[in-house]
């Protein structure tokens, strides 16, 4: 929908394409989708569920046996984000590296967008 011809509307680290594939394997799972709604003290935050079956609207990105379908509404606000998935000591999670992103709190669950694209 928002992609360029020959790119990847996300990249997705070896890290988070290794633990989509094990998670999807649960339960007969299609893919990871990601979105974004409103919320947070920044103003958005990002949603993640994991789905039986692909929207015919999502932006597909395959890789090493992971599936992430973006939803239709947060193409514009994702693109060009690298999804990674990080283990420390004190927390585990995905983490998204995203270029749109002008703001996010301090506890790091919202963030903000430029302007231009909220209007």
């Amino acid at each position: 929908m928002f992609g360029i011809p020959g790119k990847q509307a996300v990249t997705i680290t070896p890290r988070a394409a290794a633990q989509i594939a094990k998670l999807m394997g649960r339960d007969d799972q299609q893919g990871l989708r990601i979105g974004v709604k409103k919320g947070g003290c920044a103003g958005m935050e990002y949603t993640m569920e994991f789905v039986t079956e692909v929207d015919p609207l999502d932006e597909v990105v395959e890789q090493d046996g992971a599936r992430v379908m973006i939803a239709p509404m947060a193409q514009m606000f994702l693109f060009g984000t690298e999804i990674d998935y990080e283990v420390s000591l004190l927390e585990s999670g995905f983490k998204f590296r995203n270029p749109n992103v002008t703001e996010a709190c301090g506890c790091g669950e919202s963030i903000k967008f430029d302007e231009k694209l909220t209007q």
